[in-house]
């Protein structure tokens, strides 16, 4: 058993609170099972003095290698939607709920799998943690789990999607689509929509800050 195994991620959390000890603190983490089939923590990123934190599910395939978050696919189709929004990604600090990659594998590749509530809730001090240390003026939610976690259980992406609501973290949040979902529409027209009502959330964000 390793030394942090089966301690809450609540015990691991650094005496001074700042994003390198607890980025530190995060890379030892097995609060909850996914650290077994993760290659590594993948920790939030970002401007240490942001105003807006972006907050996905999860890493996924390429930020589990690299070690940083939304820095795959999707991350790369939400730094177009953050230029075409006016946001400059270097000013925002982005994370996950949760900080280990689940998956599935499937023939060579791995396949992405939602975490469930007990994940989600062990890893809760980090991202609390994070908050607390940024202390964001707005938190977005990508995704319905995000959103969940973030504003609370009832949360849902199609019917409060570009509403600020009440967190239950501290700073108001705003729930949209991860950039993932739009990568899996259907077709080109449908990632073109879906991509434009992304950016109409982003830039409403942006004048929130």
């Amino acid at each position: 058993m390793g030394a942090n195994e089966g301690k809450s991620a609540s015990e691991l959390l650094p005496d001074q609170l700042d994003l390198p000890a607890l980025r530190g603190a995060a890379a030892g983490c097995q609060a909850c099972d996914l650290w077994r089939t993760g290659t590594q923590t993948v920790f939030g990123e970002g401007s240490p003095r942001a105003d807006l934190m972006l907050v996905g599910e999860q890493p996924g395939d390429q930020e589990d290698l690299s070690g940083k978050p939304f820095v795959g696919p999707a991350g790369r189709l939400l730094d177009r939607a953050l230029e075409e929004a006016g946001i400059d990604r270097g000013k925002v600090y982005v994370t996950n709920v949760v900080k280990h990659f689940k998956w599935t594998g499937r023939g060579k590749r791995r396949i992405h799998e939602k975490p469930n509530q007990a994940e989600i809730s062990a890893c809760s001090p980090w991202i609390k943690a994070e908050v607390e240390v940024l202390r964001p003026r707005l938190i977005v939610c990508l995704g319905a789990t995000a959103g969940q976690a973030i504003i609370g259980p009832g949360f849902r992406v199609t019917k409060e999607r570009g509403q600020v609501k009440r967190s239950l973290l501290g700073p108001p949040a705003v729930g949209t689509v991860h950039p993932s979902s739009i990568l899996r529409a259907p077709d080109e027209e449908s990632r073109h929509h879906a991509f434009q009502a992304l950016v109409a959330d982003l830039r409403a964000v942006a004048r929130e800050v």
